[in-house]
């Protein structure tokens, strides 16, 4: 004859202790595991998308700084301030020269 085998709510199953806490040790390191992985790529993720809005900046500035649409240096702008003033100087040098000869 067969036995037939009944579950349910009164069931026992017995498992040897060091069984039972090995499957426990496992289960938390595999959650501690996907835990580590889901926050590493999370930060990887940010990390590129930081780094992708750099380099979009950093072309940016490369092709816009040449050619003075992002402004200039103080330094710069000083610069040109005392070349128009000897440019204006110079003009003003020029007429007189050009007075004097007539």
């Amino acid at each position: 004859m067969a036995s037939s085998t009944k579950l349910n709510d009164n069931s026992e199953i017995t498992i040897p202790i060091r069984n039972l806490i090995a499957l426990i040790i496992a289960t938390a390191i595999g959650v501690m595991s996907y835990s580590n992985i889901t926050k590493r790529l999370s930060f990887l993720e940010h990390s590129l998308v930081l780094q992708s809005v750099e380099v979009e900046q950093n072309s940016e500035f490369r092709t816009l700084w040449p050619r003075g649409e992002l402004g200039a240096l103080p330094d710069d702008a000083e610069q040109n301030i005392r070349l128009t003033f000897l440019e204006k100087q110079l003009e003003g040098v020029l007429e007189k020269i050009g007075a004097d000869e007539e």
